[in-house]
């Protein structure tokens, strides 16, 4: 694996660190520490330890990086002995080797766990940023068995200038029963309310009140094949909306959505594919116009141009392997075998999600064209209140009180107004949420570009080169 940068570098063996305790079945703990002897050193020494199953040396021999040190240490539940090794990326390709360093002895007791040591000459500044930021988006995923720790030190004895700059232990147990869907859409919503974590608690300003968020999630699952292993894809959407009174933060009224990718349990970079499935979505059946989907160093942003003032719409997707695998020796998948996920998998993901919305939150995400008949819906009602209201025939005027649902004698004309409209709103609200292809070809009421586009049934079910998937409720 090339690695370009100290940062990524460290990145990596985070993830590993936290890959290793996601495949434990006990509760693990990862540490991360910065430290350098002296405010004024160059050198930064990274620590980076776990509990997890215990590495395998796979992980290091094919790391491609120039400059640095590297001192992994191994532990398995099994091993008798803790084994060390250093590995100098100063040396070229094909001289550098993971020298084994004389070994400790565990004397009976039974653990597993690794660490890694990395000296390096990055600014520590730089380093803390990107490892604060990793920790934060990590925690989206909601991983029960982690209890993760990042710390600083500085100065001239161990502990001196000591401080925890990330700690995350609170214990939940209601998320090992939890489903990794429902662990992410708890996730991301304390992400939303806290403004990514930059804030401890959630924003007093956007969110005055505990109300919910409006939060939707897919799940969409390819078919395993001779080519792919069968991937599952993860989607979900929030929507957060402030009144007006209130005064919100700048994050809540940007139009700009960064969808946080994860691929297998870590953040990921993302292909031009995924940018084309994200293009791709008819968004406005949904309501929303997208104006541009940028790629920015691997994260994702959706420029929309008809949100509300006060709303905003934050996005994760998480793609995984359905046997994911137990041990660091399976980590690296065959080569033959598709490791990118499915164009139409993650479009699917994500309509489903936003269905999900549509369906638990009346009134939201209605397409185009259903809003262009809801503006309708007023006069309509009007109208058919004032013909039942204006009828001589009282026996004729039972019969529609009583088909509305209404009871008792001289109902005002504003109270069956009022019904007729909600009925009305809630057919054209049922119609819209209906796929397409169920529907039945009829002339449209109005004329509406989104439903000029031609309809390919197949997509929903077929993948690209031919690999199916189904959908997970």
């Amino acid at each position: 694996m090339e690695i370009s940068s100290v940062q990524k570098l460290c990145l990596h063996l985070i993830s590993s660190a936290f890959q290793r305790c996601r495949q434990s079945e006990d509760l693990c703990r990862l540490s991360v520490v910065l430290s350098r002897s002296t405010a004024a050193s160059p050198i930064v020494r990274v620590s980076i330890s776990d509990t997890g199953i215990g590495s395998c040396l796979e992980e290091f021999r094919d790391l491609k990086i120039a400059g640095g040190v590297l001192c992994p240490e191994k532990w398995g539940i099994s091993d008798d002995e803790i084994y060390h090794y250093h590995l100098n990326f100063r040396e070229s390709l094909s001289t550098r080797r993971l020298n084994r360093l004389p070994s400790n002895l565990k004397n009976g007791a039974k653990f597993s766990g690794s660490e890694v040591n990395l000296s390096t000459t990055e600014l520590i500044d730089v380093l803390l940023a990107e490892v604060n930021c990793f920790f934060h988006k990590m925690l989206i995923l909601n991983i029960p068995n982690i209890v993760a720790e990042l710390v600083i030190e500085q100065g001239d004895a161990p502990g001196s200038q000591h401080g925890h700059v990330f700690l995350a232990n609170e214990y939940n147990s209601t998320l090992f029963s939890a489903s990794s869907v429902e662990r992410l859409k708890s996730g991301l919503e304390a992400y939303v309310l806290t403004h990514g974590k930059s804030l401890k608690n959630k924003c007093d300003s956007c969110f005055p009140t505990w109300e919910p968020l409006k939060i939707g999630s897919g799940v969409a699952c390819s078919m395993e094949s001779h080519r792919s292993a069968g991937q599952i894809m993860e989607a979900v959407i929030i929507i957060s909306e402030s009144s007006v009174s209130s005064i919100p933060c700048l994050r809540l009224c940007n139009t700009k959505t960064e969808v946080l990718y994860f691929k297998d349990f870590s953040p990921s970079s993302v292909s031009a594919s995924f940018l084309n499935a994200l293009a791709s979505i008819n968004w406005r059946s949904y309501g929303l116009k997208l104006g541009s989907v940028v790629d920015q160093g691997g994260s994702i942003l959706l420029e929309w141009e008809n949100l509300p003032q006060y709303a905003h719409i934050d996005m994760v997707l998480h793609c995984y392997h359905k046997q994911y695998p137990t041990s660091c020796y399976a980590m690296i998948p065959p080569a033959k075998l598709k490791t990118q996920p499915d164009r139409n998998l993650i479009k699917k993901a994500v309509k489903l999600a936003l269905d999900d919305l549509k369906e638990r939150h009346s009134g939201l995400l209605l397409s185009s064209h259903a809003r262009k008949i809801c503006s309708y819906a007023p006069d309509l009602a009007r109208t058919i209140a004032g013909l039942i209201v204006s009828s001589d025939d009282s026996h004729f005027q039972r019969e529609c009180i009583s088909l509305l649902g209404l009871h008792g004698q001289n109902i005002a004309s504003g109270t069956i107004e009022d019904c007729v409209k909600e009925k009305i709103m809630a057919v054209i609200e049922t119609n819209d949420r209906k796929p397409q292809k169920s529907k039945e070809t009829a002339p449209y009421l109005f004329e509406d570009d989104c439903l000029q586009e031609p309809y390919f049934q197949n997509e929903e079910y077929e993948g690209e080169n031919g690999d199916d998937f189904l959908v997970l409720d």
